[in-house]
Order: structure tokens, then C-alpha cells, then sequence
């Protein structure tokens, strides 16, 4: 089986550059650990309008959330909201969860 992951990570109030590089790191971490032939990464980075409400923001990734069969959380994402409510998603519709 191919998975779909979503990788649920904080975004708020770090500068864009650090956001891809998390990004990417996670993602070679994915590779690691599924192969890099098993998986699909899901397009998760959104680049938002400006003056766009968080609660747009969590709505566009719960959108793609939904696409997902398998969630990567990265370290520290207990300290964000957005991204506990990701986890809860995650719990409450039965996908696979792998945490840092």
C-alpha cells in the first residue's frame, strides 16, 4: 500500500525559509522510514493570503488531511494548536499517526 502523508507541522510565527527546510527534512525522514518508492507527500505547504484568519488556514489543511491515510507529526507539534486539532482529526478518522 502507498501512503498518503500528511505532514502536520507548526507554522505560525516562523519565517518561510525555516518552514521548507522543516518541511524537507521531514520528508526525507518519511523516506527513511517507508521508502522513498511507498509514498506520496501531500501538498500541505500553503502560501495564504494576507490577512487570511488561522481558522481558514486549519480548514485549507483538514482539506488536506482528508486525503491522507497516514500523519507525520514533527517535533514540538504538541505546543500548536493547529496541529493538535490535526492530530485529533487524525485520531477521531482512524489514520495511521507516526510522531517525532
Amino acid at each position: 500500500m502507498k501512503r498518503k502523508i500528511f505532514i502536520s507541522q507548526p507554522m505560525s510565527d516562523l519565517p518561510v525559509k525555516e518552514l521548507l527546510k522543516e518541511r524537507n527534512r521531514a520528508i526525507e525522514k518519511c523516506k527513511e522510514i517507508f521508502g522513498p518508492d511507498n509514498i506520496e507527500i501531500i501538498d500541505s505547504f500553503f502560501k495564504f493570503p494576507k490577512g487570511t484568519s488561522a481558522l481558514w488556514s486549519l480548514a485549507k489543511s483538514i482539506e488536506a488531511l482528508s486525503e491522507a491515510n497516514t500523519v507525520y507529526f514533527v517535533k514540538r507539534w504538541k505546543d500548536y494548536r493547529g496541529c493538535r486539532i490535526e492530530h485529533q482529526c487524525a485520531v477521531e478518522y482512524g489514520l495511521e499517526i507516526f510522531e517525532e
